[in-house]
């Protein structure tokens, strides 16, 4: 089976559907086509203008046809991208029905970089799957690990419950992605104070599920293979799932610094290397699923391994095609200052590019749900420009960087070069800080406020 759409977008997550909403806005007359790998697309909802750069809003999982609904010009297509073939302007599914485009954008998004591929106890949060496989393992837990020190290891650390927590991270502190050790020490405290007014109360409510208003849609048989992620969780993820082990009313938070995994063994191994470290805490006695062997020396038995480490841009299907100096360090695509790669009539967006132009004072690309609702939307508006033969300058939203996102528990706001980013060390910090209240931090440069 053949079919065209005069645009194409490759990918269901915030980023594609950003830019066929925007298409569908702009220029009504094209025929857009979206292919997702998974029959529930991503939609921002509730957008609030926080700022003149900054927005703040929802992410909800919807059917395709919803969307389809309230764009006349859109098709959307359940399917899985196989191959592109950039002079002939195809791209192949796996089931081999093929599509022509005149312009495509390529907003497949990232994959989990996992510390263990295939292993039975290593879980990879990226995709509403792998939240329902990691609650149903989490119901029967006593102690769980968790590896990496981004948005959802935070997440995480912030809402697990009556489980142990061994918590690994590469850096000196926790959240180092996001926030300075400071602040880091001040979420934590904030949540030790927290605990210990719970245990004082036997009528608490944190066991309870978060009321939640929004629509829930299943996917009914899923086509993606096991090795396809669906697309990127949403900001408030974990918002409405309740987080809980086996072991009622313990939480124990035990936070491992300047490390990462070195081995993951079975108990039959962890016997047989000799190592005794995972004894220490007294748990002998108890035979754990799997054992991760840090490289500080310390080993810990737990029931599963969470991975967090952040993702890989997801090329699979494209890196044949992709000249060697079209893919940047980070394993992104190129994309210029109008979201084009290298490839003829190809745009790209979101976690699967990585830009290229020199960036504003006061603006870094970071794999962000904000930034990839920008570009989605900014690429549509580069996609019409080339159709209608017209000039395009950047966007003014790429001036500088912003992000709203909650940690534990507070409301977190990101501007600029928040955590001094590509100033050295010549810069003072202004701290206003009210434990379990507030931390406000400016940094100024030569006078200036620079985030």
């Amino acid at each position: 089976m053949s079919a065209s759409g005069e645009c194409l977008i490759i990918g269901g997550g915030i980023a594609g559907v950003s830019c066929a909403e925007t298409l569908s806005i702009l220029q009504p007359s094209l025929r857009t086509v979206l292919i997702s790998a998974s029959s529930l697309v991503k939609v921002a909802t509730g957008v609030r203008q926080l700022t003149k750069t900054l927005d703040e809003f929802d992410v909800e999982e919807r059917p395709f046809d919803w969307v389809e609904s309230r764009n006349a010009n859109l098709s959307v297509v359940w399917g899985e991208v196989a191959s592109l073939n950039p002079e002939e302007h195809v791209v192949v599914l796996r089931d081999g029905r093929r599509f022509t485009y005149k312009l495509l954008c390529i907003c497949s998004g990232g994959k989990p970089k996992l510390i263990a591929n295939d292993h039975p106890s290593v879980i990879g949060i990226r995709d509403t799957e792998s939240v329902k496989e990691f609650i149903s393992k989490l119901g029967d837990a006593r102690r769980v690990m968790i590896v990496g020190n981004g948005g959802i290891a935070t997440e995480m650390a912030s809402e697990l419950k009556d489980v142990e927590l061994i918590w690994v991270v590469k850096d000196d502190s926790v959240s180092a992605t996001f926030v300075d050790a400071g602040a880091a020490q001040f979420f934590l405290s904030s949540r030790r104070t927290r605990k210990e007014n719970n245990s004082d109360h036997s009528n608490t409510n944190d066991d309870k599920p978060k009321v939640s208003k929004r629509l829930k849609y299943t996917e009914v048989h899923p086509c993606r293979s096991m090795t396809t992620h669906g697309s990127a969780l949403g900001p408030d993820w974990a918002a409405d799932i309740l987080m809980k082990g086996k072991s009622n009313g313990k939480y124990d938070l035990n936070i491992q610094y300047s490390c990462e995994v070195q081995a993951l063994m079975t108990h039959e191994e962890y016997l047989s290397s000799g190592d005794k470290s995972a004894d220490e805490d007294g748990t002998k006695e108890v035979r754990w699923p799997v054992y991760a062997k840090l490289t500080n020396g310390k080993t810990f038995g737990c029931d599963f391994v969470v991975s967090a480490t952040g993702v890989t841009p997801n090329l699979d299907f494209a890196r044949s095609v992709l000249p060697v100096d079209g893919i940047a360090v980070d394993g992104g695509m190129k994309v210029d200052e109008r979201m084009e790669t290298c490839l003829r009539d190809v745009f790209a967006a979101g976690d699967v590019c990585t830009t290229m132009w020199e960036p504003a004072p006061h603006w870094m690309q970071m794999r962000l749900w904000s930034q990839a609702r920008q570009m989605g939307s900014y690429a549509a508006k580069c996609m019409v420009a080339k159709w209608n033969n017209e000039e395009i300058t950047l966007d003014f939203g790429f001036e500088m960087f912003s992000h709203a996102t909650r940690f534990f528990g507070f409301k977190v706001i990101l501007l600029g070069l928040f955590n001094g980013q590509r100033l050295g060390k010549e810069y003072e910090i202004l701290l206003r800080m009210n434990k379990g209240e507030e931390y406000i931090k400016a940094i100024v440069k030569d006078g200036r406020l620079q985030g």
